[in-house]
Order: C-alpha cells, then structure tokens, then sequence
C-alpha cells in the first residue's frame, strides 16, 4: 500500500497543474473581474446571461479532455464505489457549497490568495469534511478504494 502511494506522488505534474490553475484565476480576476469560483460559475450559468461562463466550464472540460488524450494513463476511473453513495455525495457538495458561499476552487485558491479569513476557515472546514467523509466511507460504510 505505501508503495502505490509513492508511486502516485508526481511533483512536476502537480507543480505545472498548480500554476496553470493560478495563472487562470488570476487572469480571469484581471481580465474579467470575477473570481474563479467553479460553483459560482456554473450557477451563474444557469441564471444569468454570460457567454464568459460557458466558455470557461468549457475550457475545464476541453483541458481535462486533451490531458486524458496526451497522457491516457494519468487517470484510471475508480471503482467500488455503489452510485447511491456517489450521488449522495455529489448532493452533499452541492449543498456545502451553498452554505459555504463558494467552493474549494473559490475560497482554495483565490480566497486563501487573498488572505481572506472567511475564505481558509472555509478551506479548513472542506478538508476536515473530507477527511471525516473518509474514515465514515472505509472505516464505518466499509468502501475501499
């Protein structure tokens, strides 16, 4: 089990990923004057008039779809999970994000740039969520990954 976990630890990769996502946010922040929350841009979206919103959840789906076509092997889809538990989780974001008044990539990486307090106490209440969401799936539900 260690061995998998090293053998997942990619720096370069992580360290390009990181300052493309920073790169973006930023030049959204500069060209456009919104913060690159992802939930606050799907649900303005869905609301409002913007063509920028759409294009830019595209680019997320562009990018993620052309580094599957340039490195196949760097995502294996996960299996094991039952779709009740995936739907629900994917609920329980959804929800958090709403009363959260943003998501990890809002108050993550543009909140936290910004030193905003409201924005790591959001942060450090996503990861500790995880991690108990975690130990409740393996330890209590009894899901491997």
């Amino acid at each position: 089990m260690h061995n998998r976990r090293v053998a997942n630890f990619t720096p370069v990769s992580a360290l390009i990923g990181g300052a493309l996502i920073g790169i973006s946010a930023s030049l959204l922040l500069w060209l456009n004057g919104r913060i690159a929350g992802v939930s606050g841009i799907v649900h303005g979206a869905l609301r409002e008039r913007g063509r920028w919103r759409w294009l830019f959840l595209a680019g997320l789906v562009a990018g993620a779809g052309a580094w599957l076509w340039l490195a196949p092997p760097a995502f294996v889809p996960r299996s094991g999970f039952p779709l009740p538990l995936v739907l629900l989780a994917g609920v329980l974001v959804g929800f958090g994000t709403a009363q959260g008044g943003g998501c990890t990539s809002g108050h993550g990486v543009c909140g936290i740039s910004r030193l905003s307090v409201r924005s790591i106490a959001a942060t450090l209440t996503f990861l500790l969520t995880g991690m108990i969401s975690v130990f409740v799936v393996r330890h209590l539900f009894g899901v491997a990954s």
